[in-house]
């Protein structure tokens, strides 16, 4: 048997750890270990069981197995490898992102005073007043403990004067410490910090009451009575907590259970999608949605493919009918789409047709339902699984197809370690697990074009809508001459308002798109210029009006200020009410800029005070619930105007819409990024494609300030292969994907003179070593020069190929550990998405 293992443990170092292995515990790489780290209990995953012994340290036990067999296959373990060697990630934040099983584990956190504490709380009893903190060895001492009873730090120490450690939420009781006071007696050695980290159940219970057969009935109150009759109507059983919801008292039900009438039963909950979506009606396939179905169906290993078909041709129901054929071979599936609001869709869907085989994974689930699904997925109950980018991550036995929906979506791009992109790392599981990968879209990713132009995907075209239905005819709006016409600046043209008016006349429902949260996205200050910036971040407020407050029509027409309102930063959470007056130059009168989604809702109500109006957007979908009632309402007709964002654009398929307003998306255009074309033909395209789906024709207007645009041009006229023949032709001037690579290396830090100095250093770096192939732009301060109060600048890597591009980054990481710049200050995001 093996001696020692290695751990990869979840924290931001490029390494594995060496444990021992100690006769209770035998664990498998795969496996789940709980190990000492510093003064922490850490979860970790083995990677490695070997016999060499440790030269310069001695290795520490492991303390516990929490999975006798291996929850990670060799195939996922070697997935997570290359996703770490792929995006310069440490393969313990990789394995962490893999097993959403945080439920499992109950993480407690510890104080203790240290023998430098003590001496600070003895000195401060004994009278001392020159005991103080030295922040470091040479500098003049600056802190000492304060004498009195009452003061914060007095009081922490007092409570752990005795030595025994203490709960972080008892002394947070206790003393009435904040975590930041917590934390600067430790970054002064008063106090120590330790984790303990143990096993729990994290199956979800509930309690069911039921009806006792045959019992004998003695003399019942109405009350008790009318818990007989409720369980009796529901096949004998309901849960507590519906009967609570009805009324029913508790007090009633524990008399009955005393009587043997009722027992009350421990179970556990099964996760369903009652409810989740709406269900569309099977049809038989076209000819072009068989010749896709025959391609996918009979391809044997691994075979990428690219499933290029415009809006409304019949995707999704390729996918459901690849499922099936997959099912039917005993084999299982993943199916990734972009948006969590699509995957209530997408699985009601599949469990109309599939029932319980189908699993479901996204972050809006609950830590303990989301390791409920990864148990059912892993077990082989659910062999299909459908979620968001973390779903291709999913245990499924026997894997025989992967599908990713909407394969273009920026969504799929993970934004924090460990920054990979879903649909490369899908390509790459169904490389390893040698096995079909569908991406769909109406609107590929120029990456993904190009490698089915290059052979490496194998392209299946879908050109026409279903029943032969004819795309929406598209008309641009140029809001400059609307400006010159009316004079004023106004949110909606008069054509999509007359358009608007009559599609609601008619009886059928409209789209609005208004690719901006809030009411206003800038305030500011008329007389002195002041923009009101969030205090973390350097980013504008966004205004924000309270849901049930709506301005009258001579409100609307103005832009200043009112009480009432907050404004908001969307990047931290910072809030704060509206100032009354500037804060810089004391003038009253504060200036709103910009339309945001709440505001187009308000004045769509004054425009149509009969319409059923309805809002999507980030504040009112903020979890699945709200999802799941609004999607049913709009679906039913219920809501016959819905105004949103970006979320409104993509997935959904409502017959009873025939028109579609986009407004503003073409902002995107002014920002610094070669990306943006792309992003505004896809989006204008989805968004597009959501009208005339049912019998009625689809129309759109479309609202810019650049008519003239290639994006908005193409994107109007549904001309892909003129958008990409324009695009590609600027990325291949530029050496931007995909005639290239990129990085984009951020460097940050709370003090903006560290991180000018810090990418200062690794630009000089670059510049001396210069590697061949690799151009660096910048080091330069980030377009959003800092974020939750960390100041951030950045750099930009392009390669002509990826290995010069890796050999780059690791070179220039490697030189920032020899200066001592940390890791944890550096983020790299490989294939960057993002350069802001």
């Amino acid at each position: 048997m093996p001696l020692y293992c290695e751990v990869a443990l979840p924290v931001p170092l490029d390494r594995t750890f060496t444990y021992t292995i100690g006769p209770h515990a035998a664990p498998l790489p795969g496996s789940r270990v709980i190990v000492p780290f510093r003064n922490e209990k850490l979860v970790g995953v083995v990677t490695e069981l070997h016999d060499r012994k440790p030269e310069d340290f001695e290795a520490k036990p492991v303390e516990s197995l929490i999975d006798p067999e291996p929850l990670l296959s060799p195939q996922l373990l070697e997935l997570a490898h290359w996703m770490a060697q792929y995006y310069l990630a440490p393969l313990g934040e990789v394995l962490r992102s893999m097993l959403p099983l945080a439920a499992e584990v109950r993480r407690t956190v510890y104080y203790r005073i240290t023998d430098a504490g003590r001496d600070a709380f003895a000195s401060a009893h004994d009278g001392a007043t020159d005991l103080r903190f030295d922040p470091k060895p040479g500098r003049k001492n600056t802190t000492r403990l304060s004498a009195d009873p009452e003061d914060i730090e007095h009081r922490i120490l007092a409570r752990l004067a005795d030595g025994e450690s203490v709960k972080l939420s008892t002394l947070r009781t206790a003393t009435a410490a904040t975590l930041v006071q917590l934390n600067t007696l430790v970054r002064r050695k008063w106090i120590a910090r330790e984790t303990s980290v143990t096993e729990r159940d994290a199956q979800r219970r509930e309690r069911i009451a039921v009806l006792v057969p045959e019992a004998r009935i003695p003399t019942l109150t109405p009350k008790q009575q009318a818990i007989l009759a409720e369980l009796a109507s529901c096949n004998n059983e309901q849960p507590l907590t519906a009967l609570a919801d009805k009324g029913f008292s508790a007090s009633s039900l524990q008399t009955l259970v005393r009587h043997g009438l009722v027992r009350i039963e421990d179970r556990p909950i099964t996760y369903t999608f009652a409810g989740l979506g709406h269900v569309k009606p099977d049809h038989a396939l076209n000819e072009s949605q068989l010749e896709a179905l025959a391609s996918i169906s009979t391809a044997r290993g691994f075979q990428p493919f690219l499933l290029h078909g415009v809006t409304g041709s019949g995707k999704t129901a390729v996918y459901l009918a690849a499922l099936r054929r997959v099912l039917d071979r005993g084999l299982g599936a993943i199916l990734l789409v972009p948006e969590i609001g699509l995957t209530p869709a997408a699985a009601a869907q599949l469990d109309a047709i599939f029932g319980n085989q189908v699993a479901l994974l996204h972050s809006a689930l609950t830590p303990a339902e989301r390791s409920e699904q990864w148990h059912r997925i892993r077990r082989g109950d659910a062999p299909i699984v459908v979620g968001t980018r973390s779903a291709i991550f999913a245990p499924v036995r026997n894997l025989g197809l992967i599908l990713v929906d909407e394969e273009h979506d920026q969504s799929y791009k993970q934004e924090e370690t460990p920054r990979y992109n879903a649909r490369d790392v899908a390509v790459m599981r169904a490389k390893l697990a040698d096995v079909p990968i569908v991406l769909g879209s109406a609107t590929p990713s120029l990456e993904s074009w190009h490698n089915s132009e290059t052979g490496k995907y194998k392209r299946i075209a879908m050109p026409s809508r279903v029943n032969n239905r004819p795309l929406p005819g598209v008309e641009l709006v140029d809001m400059r001459v609307e400006f010159q016409q009316t004079g004023q600046e106004q949110i909606f043209s008069r054509l999509l308002i007359a358009e608007t008016q009559s599609a609601l006349d008619r009886g059928e429902q409209a789209m609005i798109l208004l690719n901006r949260r809030g009411y206003s996205f800038v305030a500011m200050c008329r007389a002195c210029g002041e923009k009101l910036e969030c205090q973390n971040c350097a980013i504008s407020l966004t205004h924000h009006k309270a849901s049930d407050q709506f301005a009258s029509e001579e409100a609307i027409a103005t832009p200043f200020a009112s009480p009432g309102q907050r404004l908001e930063c969307h990047y931290c959470g910072f809030r704060r009410t509206v100032p009354k007056r500037c804060p810089k130059c004391d003038s009253e009168h504060l200036y709103y800029l910009g339309a945001g989604s709440q505001q187009g809702e308000e004045r769509l109500q004054q425009i149509f005070p009969s319409a059923r109006i309805g809002r999507m957007d980030r504040d009112t979908v903020r979890g699945r619930y709200d999802l799941e009632r609004l999607l049913p309402r709009f679906h039913s007709g219920e809501i016959n105007l819905l105004v949103g964002t970006q979320m409104i654009a993509k997935g959904h398929d409502v017959h009873g819409v025939t028109l579609v307003g986009v407004v503003g998306c073409d902002h995107a255009l002014s920002m610094p990024d070669f990306r943006a074309s792309e992003r505004v033909f896809q989006l204008m395209t989805q968004v597009s494609g959501r009208p005339g789906r049912g019998d009625l024709p689809g129309r759109v207007v479309v609202q810019t300030y650049y008519p003239d645009h290639w994006a908005i041009l193409t994107a109007s006229t549904h001309n892909y292969a003129a958008f990409v023949e324009r695009e590609l032709k600027y990325r291949r001037w530029m050496h931007y994907p995909p005639y290239g690579v990129l990085a984009n290396l951020l460097i940050q830090s709370p003090k903006m003179e560290e991180a000018a100095a810090w990418s200062a250093t690794l630009g000089k770096w670059f510049e001396r070593t210069t590697p061949q192939g690799v151009r660096m732009l910048g080091p330069c301060t980030a377009p959003i020069a800092r974020i939750k109060q960390v100041y951030r600048f950045h750099m930009i890597l392009k390669a002509g190929s990826r290995k010069a591009l890796n050999a780059a980054l690791r070179g220039m990481l490697a030189h920032a550990d020899e200066v001592a710049i940390p890791r944890r200050n550096l983020i790299v995001d490989v294939d960057a998405l993002r350069l802001m």
